[in-house]
C-alpha cells in the first residue's frame, strides 16, 4: 500500500484480502513478487491455543492476484476522486489548495516570521492547507 495515500499498489495488498490470517509467506522479504510466496504448512487456530494444518491448501494463480489488486485499487480510486479534485487547485467552484508557488512563497514567509515548528497553527501555509483539508476531508 502507498505510505502516503493509502492506495493498494502492490501484490501483497490482494494477498491479505483473500484469506484472513498468516496463511502465507515470502521467501525472500525484500523481493516480494509472486514467485517468492508460499503456504505456511501450519498456522494458529482462531483462539490461538494451537498450531494447525493451514486450511488454504492452494495459492491463488497470479492472475487472481493481479485481478484482485486492479479491483482494489479501482474501488481506491472511486472512493477517493471526488475530495481529491475538490483539493486541487482552481477545480469549479471549490477553493482548493493554492499553486505549488504560492505555498513555497507562505512558507518562506511563515519561516521569516517564526511561524514553523511544532505546534505551530498560525502560519499562513498551515491555515490554508487546513482549511481545504477541514472543508475536503479524505473519506475514511
Amino acid at each position: 500500500m502507498n505510505v502516503q495515500t493509502g492506495r493498494p499498489d502492490h501484490i501483497e495488498d490482494a494477498i491479505i484480502r483473500v484469506h484472513t490470517g498468516s496463511w502465507f509467506y515470502w521467501t525472500d522479504s525484500k523481493n516480494k513478487i509472486y514467485a517468492n510466496l508460499r503456504l505456511h504448512d501450519k498456522v494458529w487456530n482462531a483462539d490461538g491455543s494451537a498450531m494447525i494444518d493451514n486450511p488454504v491448501t492452494q495459492l491463488p494463480t497470479e492472475t487472481e492476484l493481479n485481478t484482485k489488486l486492479t479491483e482494489l485499487q479501482t474501488a481506491y480510486d472511486e472512493k477517493n476522486q471526488e475530495y481529491q479534485k475538490q483539493r486541487r487547485v482552481g477545480v469549479g467552484t471549490t477553493a482548493g489548495y493554492e499553486s505549488m508557488a504560492t505555498q513555497l512563497d507562505q512558507l518562506y514567509h511563515d519561516m521569516k516570521d517564526g511561524k514553523l515548528g511544532v505546534g505551530a497553527t498560525t502560519g499562513s501555509w498551515y491555515v490554508g492547507i487546513t482549511s481545504v483539508k477541514t472543508s475536503f476531508p479524505k473519506p475514511s
